[in-house]
């Protein structure tokens, strides 16, 4: 059983906010489901670490997951900050059972075990300003809660945010903290497209960080094991 992870697919199946207006989004969604199907087999994992849909509500998102169901593996998703139809994990899971997308799990102040790996992460924050207080420490404590429920499953904890901790000059000290206190030794991460993949920092303070953003890894699931 294989682990792979890609990020912000941007799918606007039910939306009209297609990608392609942007340099090398050429046929995306072609792109994904090719790349997906000829990696990913039925009994591997693939983490999705945010931006999944430009969905607003969840009711247009609906094309977007049954895309995401119709691709072989377990899925597990976390909230990037484009997902704007994330309301609450029970209304996301009440809408998964009435549409029958059973392959999708969310990683929310949760943690799940793949054989002797566990599966942690949040969505993280980018600023790092007065302002932004609240929201910073709100994303702290889900990480907090992920790793805390990844103890009990027991395993080796393997990180996945939506916004990198670090950025070129920009470094979030609490999440950094809490890595390192649970000694983390890589982080995979989204957000970042275009122009700036110049400021991806690849490694800070013993910490490696990879960018798995669909554009970053041309269209095509990322193997990790």
């Amino acid at each position: 059983m294989a682990l792979f992870t890609i990020s912000d697919l941007h799918l606007s199946l039910s939306t009209d906010k297609p990608m392609t207006v942007f340099r090398g989004w050429e046929n995306y969604t072609d792109r994904i489901k090719s790349n997906w199907r000829r990696l990913v087999k039925e009994e591997d994992t693939v983490v999705l670490p945010g931006d999944f849909s430009w969905g607003l509500k969840l009711s247009e998102t609906l094309e977007d997951f049954k895309f995401l169901e119709a691709l072989p593996g377990k899925k597990i998703l976390l909230k990037g900050n484009h997902d704007l139809w994330w309301s609450t994990v029970k209304k996301v899971n009440e809408f998964f059972a009435e549409n029958e997308i059973n392959s999708v799990e969310l990683l929310f102040n949760n943690a799940f075990k793949i054989e002797n790996r566990v599966i942690c992460g949040t969505r993280g924050w980018f600023y790092d300003q007065s302002e932004d207080d609240k929201i910073r420490k709100r994303e702290v404590g889900r990480l907090l809660l992920s790793f805390e429920a990844a103890e009990k499953l027991g395993g080796e904890k393997l990180v996945f945010l939506h916004y990198p901790p670090v950025y070129g000059d920009y470094v979030s000290n609490d999440i950094i903290s809490v890595l390192k206190e649970f000694n983390i030794k890589t982080v995979y991460h989204g957000h970042i497209h275009g122009s700036g993949f110049n400021n991806v920092v690849s490694e800070y303070d013993g910490i490696k960080f990879k960018l798995i953003s669909a554009d970053c890894i041309d269209f095509t699931p990322f193997l990790i094991i």
